[in-house]
């Protein structure tokens, strides 16, 4: 199947900002709507009872360098 990527946006953020957007986003999982949007591209998103959680700790090595690079992702899926 091939992937859409509907909306993105990445950019540096402090901690706090990063966690005061996750409380935000938690809110309106919880209500069931999420609402994103970044430089006036915005949709909203409706999320399923019970949707799959995933939550992944990589840890990437730069064959070159040596340097490492990490990710942490939260990720929900469901299928309609």
């Amino acid at each position: 199947m091939p992937e859409e990527v509907l909306f993105k946006t990445e950019e540096p953020r402090s901690r706090a900002e990063i966690a005061e957007t996750l409380v935000a986003a938690a809110e309106e999982i919880e209500a069931g709507t999420v609402h994103l949007d970044a430089d006036g591209d915005a949709t909203d998103v409706e999320i399923p009872d019970t949707p799959l959680f995933e939550v992944e700790l990589e840890r990437l090595t730069d064959s070159e360098t040596g340097e490492e690079r990490y990710e942490l992702e939260y990720e929900i899926r469901w299928t309609r």
